[in-house]
């Protein structure tokens, strides 16, 4: 690589390096007029070019001229100061996206389990703050049903009769419900339930195996149990509360070429994560 296409930055006694065109991503910025010595707050000495500004907030800057995402730590909290820095190097469009603070923080989701037992069948319903994350369990949960001979509550796993698919009730777009177990149909028939959740590919009949499983999901997707309680001490319903701080989806630049200007940067928000 050419010297010519390399630069060299000190920004507050932090020395940052990249090549030129990660610098002219954006051509109307004062870091692009920089190169061509047309402003004059950038003072270049040693082939270094100097700027009396935070170097620590430089490199958000920096991360975002090579991405075109703004991507910040979960615990940030200058989103003013940041902003203040963009509106400096000329990165408006920058910081429109820090202007919208609530996009960017961190947010906290509540999700509520309910479990009840009832003779040999086990009822569950989950409640969630965010639908994107009720939709992504119920992508997860998915029930079995089928008429056994001789099957009861003490028997796990499936006989070899194919079982057919039941769809998940859903109350709500924020909350999922649906059932284990067996019932008794006529003579030694029995109607029988069966709970899968990914990616476990077992299918488990009994009420307290399906909540241990459901609950030990959970804790793998970053929730954290705040508490358990019974709801309904004669219906027997149980009730554990978790809470999550889910990082937001990343925020996105998307700059194409438009009639009457050099580049045009419109902000999208770009869904990395479902569950938002």
């Amino acid at each position: 690589m050419s010297h010519r296409e390399v630069v060299v930055l000190s920004v507050g006694g932090v020395r940052f390096v990249t090549r030129v065109c990660t610098l002219q991503q954006f051509p109307e910025s004062r870091l692009a007029r920089m190169l061509s010595g047309d402003d004059r707050e950038f003072k270049q000495a040693n082939g270094e070019f100097f700027v009396d500004r935070d170097g620590t907030l430089f490199s958000y800057i920096m991360d975002f001229l090579r991405t075109l995402q703004v991507s910040l730590p979960p615990d940030f909290s200058d989103y003013q100061r940041l902003r203040r820095e963009a509106e400096f190097y000329g990165l408006y469009p920058l910081a429109d996206l820090l202007s919208r603070e609530h996009l960017l923080k961190p947010r906290l989701e509540i999700l509520e389990v309910r479990f009840s037992l009832r003779e040999m069948q086990a009822f569950f319903r989950i409640f969630g703050s965010c639908s994107a994350t009720v939709e992504s369990l119920a992508e997860q949960i998915a029930v079995f049903t089928g008429q056994q001979a001789g099957q009861s509550w003490n028997s796990p796993f499936p006989s070899q009769k194919p079982l057919l698919p039941l769809p998940l009730e859903r109350p709500s777009h924020h909350d999922i419900a649906f059932q284990c177990g067996t019932d008794c149909s006529a003579g030694d028939q029995y109607v029988a339930r069966y709970v899968s959740i990914k990616p476990d590919s077992r299918k488990l009949i009994n009420g307290t195996n399906v909540l241990g499983l459901l609950l030990d999901t959970l804790l793998k997707a970053g929730f954290r149990l705040l508490s358990t309680r019974t709801v309904s001490s004669e219906e027997k319903v149980e009730c554990y509360s978790f809470e999550r701080t889910q990082r937001p989806a990343g925020l996105t630049l998307t700059v194409r070429q438009a009639p009457g200007c050099s580049r045009v940067a419109q902000a999208t928000r770009n869904q990395v994560q479902k569950g938002k």
